[in-house]
C-alpha cells in the first residue's frame, strides 16, 4: 500500500474531507443498515465489464437519505435539539429527517407539497413526524419551511447543502470501497449534489492513499440538468422549467457547499433521456428484482445508454449507486409502460376498418399470426376523419422489441391497412 501525504490528497482544501466521513460513519454506526453490492451480468456484459450496483434503495426509509439527516442532526447542540427540527421534502429527505429525529428523540416538522405521493406522506408520518401540506411543489414547501424555522427557532435541515449532510452521504463512498475493493469506476445520480460530493470525497481521498485512482461520474435527467451548466460556467447557476420523471434529483440549483467538491474532484457529469429513465427502470425490475425509483436508476440508465463509452472510458470494474427505491405504484404503472413503448415492447396503433362483421377478428387474426399480444381495443364509429360506414380503432399490444413491432405493422399493411403508431 502507498501512503500519500496528507498536503497531497485531492480536495485537501475542500470544506468536507476524509475524516469528515470517517467520523460520521462511526456516527452511523448501528443506525443505518450496510446495503448490499449485488452483481449485475446483464449489464456487465451490455458494457463489457464488471458491474455492481450499491443497492441504497434497500437502506431504512428506503433511501440514502437518512445517512445526511441523522448525521447533521446528531451532531446539534442539545438547546439546539431541544428547539426541534423543520425540513421540506416531496418524499426522501423527508423520510430520512422522520426517521432520524425519531432515533434522536427530536421534534421535527416536515412540510411537503399538496399532492405528495399517498405512500410518501403515510411514510414520514409513520417514523413520527409532524406532516404539514403547503404548496403545489417543492420549492413552495421549502420556503414555507425556511420560513417557519426561522420564525419558531426550529433548526432547518437542509437536504443538500450542508458539510454534514455531505459527510454522511460519503459514507457510502468508503462501503463501496470495503465491499468491491477494485473498482475503478462509480456512477450515480446529481439532484442537489450532497451524495456526489461525499462519495467523490470518500473515494477519491481514500484511493489516492491506497496509490490508485477512481473515475467518479454524476448523472442527470436531461429536463433537469443543473450541473452542467454550472460547471461550465464555473459557478452556481439556476435553471428553470424543471420536469422529470426522476422527482428525487429535479433539483433547479446546485448547492453551492456541493459544487464546490463537485467542481474539483468529479471526472465527469453526463445527462440521460427520460425515455432511459424508464428504460432503466424495466430493466431493474426484470434482470435485478429491484424496486428503484427513478432518480436512482439514472446511473444505469446512463450505463445502458453507453455514456461511458462516449466518454472514452474503458472501466473493469463498476459500481452504479441506486440511490432509492421510494416509487409511488400509481408512478411505477405509468412508467413501466412507459419504458415498454421505450424499449418498443408497447406498441399502439390506430386503424381505419369498415363497419362489418369480422374486421376486427381478421385484425386479431393477423397480430395473432405476427405474434403479438393484444390487450386492449378502443373501439369508436365517430369521429370527423370517418366515412360513413367506417370506424376507428385503437389496438393496444405487447411486442417483443423495435424488429418485432416493424413486422407487425408491416403485416397490417400487407393485407391492406394503414396503422398509424399512437405516441
Amino acid at each position: 500500500m502507498t501512503e500519500t501525504l496528507a498536503t497531497e490528497l485531492p480536495g485537501r482544501d475542500l470544506s468536507v474531507q476524509l475524516e469528515d466521513i470517517r467520523q460520521a460513519k462511526e456516527l452511523l454506526d448501528g443506525v443505518i443498515v450496510r446495503t448490499p453490492m449485488e452483481h449485475s451480468r446483464a449489464l456487465g456484459r451490455h458494457i463489457g465489464a464488471t458491474v455492481h450496483f450499491k443497492a441504497e434503495n434497500l437502506q431504512r426509509a428506503g433511501s440514502f437519505k437518512v445517512r445526511g439527516a441523522y448525521v447533521r442532526m446528531a451532531r446539534l447542540s442539545e438547546e439546539e435539539k431541544a428547539r426541534g427540527v423543520v425540513a421540506a421534502s416531496a418524499g426522501n429527505h423527508a423520510q430520512g429527517v422522520a426517521l432520524a429525529a425519531k432515533k434522536l428523540g427530536i421534534r421535527a416538522t416536515i412540510y411537503m407539497p399538496r399532492g405528495v405521493a399517498l405512500p410518501k406522506l403515510a411514510a414520514t408520518r409513520d417514523h413520527g413526524a409532524e406532516v404539514v401540506l403547503h404548496g403545489s411543489n417543492v420549492d413552495e414547501a421549502l420556503a414555507e419551511a425556511q420560513r417557519q424555522a426561522a420564525e419558531s427557532g426550529a433548526v432547518f435541515i437542509h437536504p443538500f447543502n450542508n458539510t454534514d449532510v455531505v459527510a454522511g452521504q460519503g459514507t457510502i463512498g468508503l462501503e463501496i470501497l470495503e465491499q468491491q475493493p477494485d473498482v475503478d469506476t462509480v456512477i450515480m445520480g446529481i439532484g442537489g449534489g450532497g451524495l456526489l460530493a461525499g462519495v467523490a470525497v470518500a473515494l477519491k481521498q481514500e484511493a489516492a492513499r491506497l496509490g490508485r485512482e477512481i473515475r467518479i461520474i454524476g448523472v442527470q435527467a436531461e429536463n433537469a440538468a443543473a450541473y452542467p451548466a454550472s460547471l461550465a460556467a464555473d459557478s452556481v447557476v439556476p435553471i428553470k422549467g424543471v420536469r422529470t420523471i426522476a422527482d428525487g434529483i429535479a433539483v433547479g440549483k446546485p448547492g453551492e457547499i456541493p459544487f464546490e467538491i463537485i467542481r474539483e474532484l468529479v471526472d465527469d457529469v453526463v445527462t440521460v433521456s427520460e425515455d432511459a429513465i424508464a428504460r432503466a427502470l424495466i430493466f431493474l425490475l426484470e434482470r435485478s428484482k429491484m424496486v428503484v425509483e427513478p432518480a436512482g436508476a439514472v446511473g444505469v440508465a446512463a450505463l445502458l445508454e453507453g455514456k461511458l463509452k462516449d466518454l472514452g472510458i474503458e472501466a473493469s470494474s463498476v459500481v452504479a449507486v441506486l440511490s432509492g427505491g421510494n416509487i409511488d405504484p400509481m408512478l411505477m404503472m405509468r412508467v413501466i409502460q412507459f419504458g415498454l413503448a421505450a424499449a418498443d415492447r408497447f406498441l399502439s396503433v390506430k386503424l381505419m376498418l369498415k363497419d362489418r362483421p369480422g374486421e376486427l377478428s381478421t385484425i386479431a387474426g393477423i397480430i395473432a399470426s405476427a405474434d403479438a399480444n393484444v390487450i386492449g381495443v378502443d373501439h369508436n364509429p365517430i369521429g370527423r376523419d370517418l366515412s360513413m360506414g367506417d370506424v376507428s380503432i385503437v389496438i393496444n399490444m405487447e411486442t417483443k422489441g423495435k424488429e418485432h413491432s416493424a413486422l407487425v405493422q408491416q403485416k397490417l399493411r400487407d393485407a391492406g391497412y394503414d396503422p398509424l403508431v399512437m405516441d
